[in-house]
């Protein structure tokens, strides 16, 4: 049987299903040949069969370095050595496409019309007649390679890539025009803007009354007043309406169908609507995307019809509401609901440009209670969706017509929007969803505080008799589940309201009955009748909840008077309470005194966590300068956005609290950061889901042990359920709120025209190779292209940076530094041994310095001989390899390798961002870490070249290593390994350090490192290396994949290459949250001093 190997030819490999399921094949096909270990020989560009990796490694080298090109019989991975024929590979396709990208962008748009056969029969249709008028215009008299539109919608695209204005837009037109008269183009934005809306698929206005009871809309369409309220539809001015009909309030409604269709008949986005199929994990313990999910396969178990094709639609909803006037003082809060299709890939289902906007809720007020007026009609047709589904052609399936059916799988908002959607109340005694009626809590003075996390516990567990939490034994039981058939029945229970904000009807407050618990209302969204099964229906964003809880944390830690829990309300608490007699208030003469309290830090830690926080430098695109949050006297820290909260709950807090609090309070907060860094994975294992489950409720327990009551709103209760949702859901990052909260500049008029606008922009540049678009545009820290080559290290991933400088290196040096590159060369292992084999024979005293020092001149001596006899295995690349490198070094500032910016300590330095930690695996599960001193390029002949990092490595023994609380301290002042210091460039991992603030001038200088292998640490989802996944075991171990060797540069893995995502991916955070800004990771010039200091490092991943 021919074995397909085309997708090997691939180079998009991101975006490629063809390539995805025919590297799955590969894997299956190689399973059986696996060693007794679980090790087979790797055949990416970078391995080149030299090296062997587990199958998991093997998946993400393949994707990541793509398929060797001259691997064409896979003797090593199954084939048959006599029926493979290199011949039967397919050549990549070197046609050109001879004809407009516009013809086949409207081709797919037309062919979006089940109706239409034909593109021939198009020019009957009125809507398109205009485009195909541009589409068969010259641009200019004798100018063939670019039509009318093909030019106006490349111009379009680049004012919307550039965030040019539309005033500079229209002057740029009237300058071509100048210049050019003849040339066919139109006049200004607006009618540029007029025939885009012609590629767009629209939207719906739909008038509501003033009061939100109800939609003028389907069978109240026509009405003049509303069917509720009976208030006017128009505005009216002294009685009576104006000039024009001018309704109150208008919903944008864009329709979901045709915009579900468009992703099938598209060529460019057809097949990667089947990914979740083919892409699904093997492992059931871990989860990458939510098809992993037990939400995902449960309600495949229950909807079988569903689930047998592939291409029905899965979807999730988020809603949020912000002000588009960008200025807090005027009161206007408009709802976006964004839509996003969860049968794409991790690395493009929440990326902007596949979220689909479905609704635009109309200001001034919050929909509230009245949420479901505005979701009428998307719900509407999401039934319509599921009962009848809608004809649609696939471009992946040769254009045939399939019934396509759709499902809304869950939601994903912020707490109180959650309220707003599933009409289950997020405040009072029982605020928890999941808890429901059984939420812990209590009243203290002036609030509810969400506490008593001992009723977890067994009933016969210590803790629960203990009266130092709250003064009393816990004999509750603990919270039960409540099934759907459970919630249906309480749903029964809930009495109808009548909507809108009328003060005679919707707005009069009813209270709720006892038998209604916390329910507001039954959702709209139980319409469906697939709903009430689900579940997972409402997740618990992440976002907000770290947020929260690090600001709650930092606040009290601090003792900042206006986010602190530690007030005077709390004292009393614990005084009516009768415990912690320690911490009550007194009085003191006329004075009301407040004692110190163990977890808020003393004035001079106060601004010695401070400076830390002040002294951080990250890595390039790895988060905000958080300096700016610190205030001049270093007293606060003031304006924490989402992502900086993220960051400092991850990364900081961990470490600047430790000494600065005692042992029992650091530990505990440092495992609440723990649990939130292995909870954002990008690769979720259930069994870790599972522990943590338990290991929650002891940090609960401790935490009341520690804060007050009122430390405790429902925040803090929330995360003890977040282990079982990422169960059910599958990785957090496309389940929370970073992708859908974007602020806009314009209010609802201007986003729905400039949304359908965009849309039209954004389907076009799928199709445009010539010109930089959102699909094809090269990362922050893009490598470039790189040469191939035979040998491993002529393939260095690396693009030098900054000013280039010849530099003399010592022969002794780069005598060394030839041997490293010698000695990491997988292809000449062969010569490698054979001349270990002569020195024994010889009866060499010391064989290893000997192979050192003339391994270098026996290979040039031996390479050069096989020359003269023409021998076949010499290639140019082993020439040049053999040839020795030149006597002058290129050397330079900074460069990128594997699409992570490294730059050199001497100017780290002097920049607010730091790329100069380094870190390299060894063979026995250790790892080495070391700071940047030099990049240095060595050329050989025929212009092949090699990136060398030279690097000061530090001592990691036990005398200069310390773990604890998963930090591990690294004294840096103590140097190793001074005559090894070369690396090759793609070997390395990036780190970075922090300063520790328990370390007192005068001692000993400390690098710390945080213990980060339980968690491939994200926080975005631009995931274009999603499938780059578990290069660790779950155990958190490195994979050693190279013989046991005497020196830090022999300890280095040969073959090894580094996922490091961390640049691209944190980047896109803060370009797309709507709080975060990158201003920080400018490359800043500073006049700090080059100290040693101590630092805590952490892998930028």
């Amino acid at each position: 049987m021919t074995i397909d190997k085309s997708w090997t030819q691939i180079r998009k490999r991101s975006n490629s299903v063809v390539f995805w399921q025919g590297l799955q094949s590969f894997l299956q096909m190689a399973k059986p040949h696996v060693n007794d270990r679980g090790f087979i020989r790797c055949p990416c560009n970078r391995c080149i069969n030299n090296a062997q990796h587990q199958l998991e490694v093997l998946e993400t080298h393949i994707h990541r370095f793509g398929f060797m090109s001259d691997y064409n019989e896979w003797i090593y991975h199954g084939e048959n050595v006599n029926a493979a024929s290199s011949s039967n590979v397919p050549q990549p396709n070197s046609g050109v496409h001879d004809r407009d990208e516009m013809f086949e962008v409207l081709e797919d748009i037309i062919s979006n019309d089940a109706e239409v056969d034909q593109l021939g029969s198009q020019s009957s249709n009125v809507q398109y007649d205009d485009l195909f008028t541009a589409l068969n215009s010259e641009l200019y008299p004798g100018v063939s390679s670019f039509s009318s539109l093909n030019f106006l919608v490349k111009l379009m695209h680049l004012k919307v890539m550039n965030k040019w204005t539309n005033k500079s837009f229209d002057e740029l037109l009237k300058l071509l025009k100048l210049a050019f008269p003849k040339m066919d183009l139109v006049e200004s934005h607006y009618e540029a803007k007029r025939l885009m809306t012609k590629m767009g698929l629209g939207y719906q206005s739909i008038h509501v009354c003033k009061n939100d009871c109800a939609l003028f809309w389907n069978e109240n369409s026509m009405s003049e007043t509303c069917p509720v309220c009976s208030e006017s539809r128009w505005k009216m001015q002294e009685g009576r309406r104006t000039g024009k009909n001018v309704p109150h309030k208008v919903l944008r409604y864009f329709p979901l169908a045709p915009r579900l269709k468009r992703l099938f008949t598209t060529s460019k986005t057809a097949k990667l609507m089947r990914w979740h199929q083919a892409g699904k994990s093997t492992d059931d313990n871990v989860m990458r995307h939510p098809v992993d999910g037990r939400a995902w396969k449960d309600f495949d178990r229950k909807h079988p019809e569903f689930a047998d094709d592939v291409r029905n639609v899965r979807l999730g909803l988020a809603a949020d509401g912000f002000n588009p006037f960008n200025n807090m003082s005027i009161s206007y809060s408009m709802w976006p609901v964004v839509l996003t299709t969860y049968n794409l890939p991790p690395w493009l289902c929440m990326k902007l440009e596949y979220l689909m906007l479905s609704l635009l809720i109309p200001g001034p007020q919050s929909p509230g209670k009245d949420m479901d007026v505005f979701l009428r009609p998307l719900i509407e047709e999401l039934k319509e969706l599921w009962e009848n589904g809608i004809d649609t052609r696939d471009a992946g399936n040769d254009r045939k017509v399939f019934k396509m059916r759709a499902a809304l799988l869950w939601t994903v908002n912020d707490f109180p929007a959650r309220s707003s959607l599933s009409g289950w109340s997020g405040q009072g005694y029982k605020a928890c969803p999941t808890c429901n009626e059984d939420t812990p809590s209590m009243r203290v003075i002036g609030k509810t505080a969400y506490f008593g996390h001992r009723r977890f516990f067994p009933s016969t567990h210590r803790w629960r008799s203990n009266l130092d939490f709250d003064g009393r034994t816990e004999r509750k039981r603990p919270p039960r589940r409540f099934s759907s058939v459970d919630i249906m029945d309480q749903l029964r229970r809930v009495k109808t309201s009548i909507p809108g904000k009328h003060p005679n009807y919707g707005g009069v407050k009813r209270k709720r009955g006892d038998d209604e618990l916390n329910w507001r209302k039954k959702s709209i969204f139980y319409e469906p009748p697939y709903w009430a099964e689900i579940e997972l229906k409402h997740n618990l964003d992440v976002m907000h909840i770290e947020k929260n809880i690090c600001d709650s944390l930092l606040g009290t830690l601090m003792g900042d008077p206006h986010k602190s829990k530690d007030t005077d309300n709390a004292r009393r608490d614990l005084q009516h309470l009768g415990i912690r007699s320690e911490l009550h208030l007194y009085e003191d003469g006329n004075k009301l005194m407040k004692p110190a309290a163990e977890y808020t830090f003393s004035e001079a830690n106060r601004r010695k966590f401070c400076r830390f926080v002040r002294s951080v430098k990250f890595p390039d695109g790895f988060a905000g300068n958080l300096s700016k949050n610190v205030a001049h006297n270093d007293s606060r820290i003031v304006g924490l956005k989402s992502h900086d909260c993220h960051v400092i709950m991850q990364r900081l807090l961990p470490v600047g609290c430790r000494s600065l609090v005692n042992k029992t309070i650091s530990s505990t907060i440092i495992e609440l950061c723990t649990f939130f860094n292995q909870l954002c994975a990008r690769t979720v294992n259930v069994t870790d889901m599972v522990k943590a489950q338990d290991q929650l409720v002891i940090i609960l327990c401790n935490l009341e042990r520690i804060f007050p009551p009122a430390f405790f709103d429902i925040m803090i209760h929330l995360v003890l359920h977040l282990p079982e949702e990422a169960i059910l859901g599958g990785p957090v990052y496309m389940r929370w709120m970073y992708p859908f909260e974007r602020n806009a500049a314009k209010p609802e008029g201007s986003i729905s025209e400039g949304y359908v606008v965009d849309e039209a922009l954004t389907f076009c540049s799928r199709y445009f190779d010539d010109i930089e678009t959102r699909f094809n545009r090269p990362d922050r820290n893009d490598d470039g292209i790189h040469r191939t080559s035979r040998l491993f290290v002529f393939e260095s991933q690396c693009k030098p940076m900054g000013k280039q400088s010849q530099v003399y290196v010592e022969k002794n040096v780069r005598d060394r530094a030839e041997f490293y590159i010698l000695n990491n060369s997988p292809e000449i292992e062969t010569y490698l041994n054979q001349h270990k084999q002569e020195l024994q024979l010889r009866g060499c005293l010391n064989p290893d310095e000997a192979h050192r020092n003339e391994f270098a001149d026996w290979f040039f001596e031996k390479i050069y001989a096989m020359n003269r006899v023409h021998a076949p295995e010499v290639t140019h690349e082993l020439l040049s390899l053999a040839s020795k490198s030149n006597i002058f070094v290129s050397s330079y500032p900074a460069c990128i390798v594997n699409g992570v910016r490294f730059v050199t300590h001497a100017r780290d330095v002097r920049l607010k961002t730091q790329n100069s930690g380094v870190s390299v695996p060894g063979t026995e599960n250790e790892i080495f870490y070391g700071q940047l001193q030099q990049i240095l390029e060595f050329s050989y002949l025929n212009d092949f070249s090699v990136v060398l990092f030279k690097c000061k490595w530090f001592r990691c023994d036990s005398r200069h290593m310390v773990t604890e609380n998963n930090i591990t301290s690294i004294n840096i002042t103590s140097e190793s390994y001074k005559d090894d210091q070369f690396i090759l460039a793609s070997q390395a991992q990036q780190v970075f350090y922090v300063e520790d603030p328990s370390r007192e001038d005068g001692m000993s200088d400390i690098d710390l490192l945080q213990d980060n292998s339980s968690s491939n640490f994200t926080l975005f989802v631009d995931l274009g290396n999603l499938p780059q996944i578990n290069l660790q075991r779950n155990d958190g171990d490195v994979i050693p994949i190279a013989q046991p060797f005497t020196t830090v540069s022999q300890h280095v893995n040969k073959t090894a290459s580094f996922l490091n995502d961390d640049d691209e991916d944190d980047e896109t955070v803060e370009e797309s949250a709507d709080e975060e800004t990158d201003e920080g990771n400018n490359d800043v010039d500073t006049e700090e001093d080059d100290d040693d200091r101590s630092y805590h490092t952490s892998d930028s991943d």
